[in-house]
């Protein structure tokens, strides 16, 4: 099952790629305000993200249709 972990901008230079799904820093998603992004890992909880929540796919897909995740649609 893959899990998702919401970690501040400034963890990320902590974050082992080798141990999550994403390759880089430079492949994060970060929400509108550029101070948080997420990671996401598969099995066992990578050890820098020991103690912090996690969330299912479908809760993060919550979380990231928001309004701190995404930007509002103009209507035309």
């Amino acid at each position: 099952m893959r899990n998702y972990v919401i970690i501040d901008a400034s963890e990320v230079s902590s974050v082992n790629f080798d141990q999550v799904l994403e390759t880089s820093a430079n492949t994060l998603r970060y929400n509108i305000a550029g101070d948080k992004t997420f990671v996401k890992y598969e099995g066992e909880t990578p050890s820098f993200l020991v103690g912090k929540p996690s969330f299912s796919h479908s809760e993060i897909l919550e979380i990231l249709s928001n309004e701190n995740w995404t930007a509002p649609t103009e209507e035309l």
